[in-house]
């Protein structure tokens, strides 16, 4: 076995099953292995920063492992910021960078892509990782594997190894699989003790969830811990998605002020929020109504647990639900009763102009006919839109919000083995990254993209109306659909919407592109909402409410 297979066989052993990249001369040998050795499959797309955004959401859908492969300087460094993505939203993603040999290093000259060092790449990378490794030692090659792979693991974030060309094919052992830390039992049985008294003594317990539960692979069990204890559960913005196959009592997605008025006050006024799992961010409790006392909450994350100024270190969220459930013990008293969310319905297929409400009735309209069709989103008005739409799989940036994540996001989850993805993408994000749809015919990919086109970069206009700088020209992205292997249609009225939809998902085989055609100005009545909460927060004596279309206000 030489170095490259080595890696491969250690990807696939903690769980990898697909690899994304763009080939470079420095990663050349190491993707002939690849390619030849049939260890995993291989994706290539477009442009880095689509590579990286794809394995993360290959990574996001299954809880497991995803990995992008780049060449040295120009490959990686141009992928930075899809990885620090995954870096802030806790996702375990591989990057591999082919690297300059032995050789090269010592030759005296400036090599190509070499930035200020040649390890100018690597320290840039530790900013965005966990942990990296420079494979250039095939004899330690396999504890370094077994090192970095298990920390991408246990801490549910990037890591970084960096292969020199020239050693791809030195022989190398197999690299084990290391046994993930034990829980001490005393802490844990005193935690779970703790967090079950605290929860049997509250009159208004609420369960919030976030991220990490899906990131650890616990969702069933997290729902089963939520109808044990009769607990109403709520997703945070981030979270959106979370327990969407599951029976668990969910009430919809806390957005503070923008949100729901009895959920916010459930979660705001909870004299025992157990948060599972929950990154702590302005996009989950920017907006709150009424600050929540984070001490005064229950914080199971990042391998411990908080509750009034007592820390319980090394007790991870798993062992910490497997303990509640192994209590077999409900609460005493029923949990506060409230009402789940409901989700518009019935597209009326007229003569109207399309604003983004009707998107998400359209789409709800679509999930009753096709449950479990997964959505990818990207960052804008898209993904507000989403919150609107049925409970079901998503995958989208909702803390760090880069632009351009929706369309290779989708691809990535197709590649992956998560069915026919529905892809919601601003105009604006679609310039970015938009053509890798042009990969799809290689691949058999057939995903349904919908543009949101409002010839206007719409989130930012809602913060600065008056501003100029928010105005793009109309590019005719259905135009471009057929020259890039797919199906295009442009839409402007709700019975057009209706219509398209409906001819998307009753063909295969190409990716259909939706182009909807949006007033400027108008936009969904969430995030309409969320820009009044940041106004008000930031300048409260000068609230300045953002108006609604009265087609948007949402149904009493």
């Amino acid at each position: 076995m030489n170095l490259s297979q080595a890696l491969l066989h250690a990807l696939r052993d903690h769980g990898a099953r697909e690899i994304f990249g763009i080939p470079g001369d420095f990663v050349l040998a190491f993707f002939r292995q690849i390619e030849t050795s049939g260890i995993l499959p291989m994706y290539t797309l477009s442009h880095e920063p689509a590579v990286g955004f794809a394995a993360d959401a290959a990574a996001r859908y299954h809880s497991r492992l995803g990995v992008a492969a780049v060449t040295y300087g120009a490959g990686a460094l141009n992928m930075v910021n899809a990885v620090a993505s995954s870096y802030a939203e806790k996702v375990p993603l591989v990057v591999i960078s082919g690297a300059p040999g032995a050789a090269e290093r010592t030759s005296g000259y400036l090599l190509h892509h070499q930035a200020k060092t040649l390890d100018s790449q690597l320290a840039i990378f530790r900013e965005i990782t966990c942990d990296q490794v420079v494979l250039d030692d095939p004899a330690r090659a396999p504890q370094d594997l077994a090192r970095v792979l298990a920390n991408c693991l246990a801490q549910s974030r990037p890591v970084y190894i960096e292969l020199p060309r020239d050693l791809v094919n030195a022989p190398c052992a197999r690299a084990p699989r290391l046994a993930a830390p034990a829980v001490n039992p005393d802490t844990l049985a005193a935690c779970a003790a703790a967090v079950f008294a605290r929860l049997s003594l509250a009159a208004a317990p609420v369960l919030l969830v976030g991220v990490e539960i899906r990131r650890y692979g616990i969702e069933k069990k997290v729902a089963r811990l939520a109808r044990l204890l009769n607990i109403p559960v709520v997703t945070t913005f981030m979270g959106r998605g979370l327990l969407a196959d599951t029976d668990a009592p969910l009430l919809g997605t806390y957005l503070g002020v923008a949100g729901p008025a009895q959920l916010t006050t459930a979660v705001e006024q909870s004299d025992a929020l157990l948060m599972l799992g929950v990154i702590v961010s302005d996009t989950n409790f920017g907006i709150s109504g009424n600050k929540i006392d984070l001490q005064r909450s229950i914080r199971a994350s990042d391998g411990a647990v908080t509750m009034d100024y007592q820390v319980y270190p090394g007790v991870s969220l798993e062992a910490l639900v497997d303990a509640l459930l192994a209590r077999g013990d409900a609460l005493s008293e029923a949990a506060i009763q409230l009402q789940p969310a409901i989700y518009p319905r019935g597209l009326k297929r007229d003569a109207a102009s399309i604003a983004p409400r009707d998107i998400a009735r359209a789409l709800n309209d679509v999930l009753a006919q096709h449950p479990g069709l997964p959505l990818a989103a990207d960052i804008g008005d898209c993904l507000f839109t989403a919150l609107d739409i049925a409970h079901t799989d998503l995958v989208a940036p909702g803390y760090y919000a880069t632009m351009g994540y929706g369309v290779p996001a989708g691809l990535g989850l197709q590649a992956a083995g998560a069915g026919r993805p529905i892809v919601l993408v601003g105009d604006g994000a679609f310039q970015m990254t938009g053509w890798e749809l042009g990969n799809c015919q290689r691949y058999g990919w057939d995903p349904v993209v919908i543009v949101f086109n409002n010839c206007s970069w719409e989130m930012l206009r809602a913060f600065e109306p008056d501003s100029g700088f928010t105005d793009l020209s109309d590019w005719h992205f259905a135009d471009m659909a057929e020259a890039l292997g797919g199906r295009g249609s442009r839409v402007a009225t709700r019975a057009q919407l209706g219509e398209a939809l409906d001819a998307a998902l009753g063909r295969r085989g190409k990716f259909e592109l939706i182009e909807v055609m949006i007033p400027r100005g108008t936009v969904s009545d969430t995030l309409a909402r969320f820009v009044d909460g940041v106004r008000r927060l930031q300048r409260p004596a000068q609230a300045v409410a953002v108006a609604v279309p009265r087609e948007l206000e949402p149904a009493l």
